[in-house]
């Protein structure tokens, strides 16, 4: 799919890769794929403050790349759709190929 440089669509793309780019926040995404989980995990899990993690949350929130769901007093965090899970996974696959020379 091509997009011309006066779409909307590609400012958006921008603003996805740019908010995934920050390894905190990348980071953090990665820890939601397997399944649904809470700030206080994603804090525990990455040695990060549970405020820090708040507040990339939000962000990620905003950018429809990762979900909230609430039981009961606690919110868990998981990636948004299949969507996000596939590019993620497609990249992480893709870094963990040999790298060959191009021809």
């Amino acid at each position: 799919m091509y997009f011309s440089d006066s779409d909307s669509s590609v400012s958006e793309l921008a603003d996805l890769f740019r908010l995934l780019g920050d390894p905190t926040r990348l980071r953090i995404v990665l820890a939601c794929l397997d399944a649904p989980i809470s700030v206080n995990d994603i804090a525990g899990k990455l040695d990060l403050s549970s405020s820090l993690v708040s507040h990339h949350l939000r962000l990620l929130r905003a950018a429809r790349i990762v979900k909230a769901d609430r039981h009961g007093k606690q919110v868990f965090y998981a990636a948004a759709d299949q969507h996000i899970s596939g590019v993620l996974a497609d990249m992480l696959e893709h870094i963990s190929e040999p790298h060959t020379e191009a021809d």
